[in-house]
């Protein structure tokens, strides 16, 4: 009879893990592979590149347009992981971000090329492509 029990709450266990699995990849495109996504707009001369920061993010890659002024807007919301502890080799930038909130990130006017943010632990990533 323990052994049946066992095997029943195991099995519920593995369910449960399964779809909550599945319902954050739903609900999260980047943790879904890499994805270019529409996350960049130009309001007043400014373009701005929207990322979201929880368990990864998402999206993974965006394309945005080289030499004009840029900001990158990070959104929290209930981050408790390591992507809330934000690095940015390139241009010097680390800060642990709020739990839910946004971050704003003047990223000057860049040139071609590539920005990559990443969790402190390197876990997590995410690609700027500059054109």
């Amino acid at each position: 009879m323990n052994k049946i029990v066992s095997i029943i709450l195991a099995t519920v266990l593995v369910i449960g893990i399964g779809i909550v699995f599945f319902g954050q990849l739903k609900n999260n495109p980047g943790l879904n592979g890499v994805q270019t996504a529409q996350n960049v707009e130009i309001r007043d001369g400014v373009q701005y590149v929207t990322i979201n920061a929880r368990g990864g993010y998402s999206p993974k890659v965006s394309t945005a347009q080289a030499n004009i002024p840029t900001k990158l807007v990070v959104k929290t919301n209930e981050t408790y992981d390591c992507s809330a502890a934000l690095v940015i080799r390139s241009i010097g930038y680390q800060k642990i971000l709020p739990q839910t909130g946004e971050e704003i990130i003047d990223l000057g006017s860049p040139q071609s090329g590539t920005l990559q943010g990443l969790c402190s632990m390197g876990m997590y990533n995410f690609k700027i492509n500059f054109n």
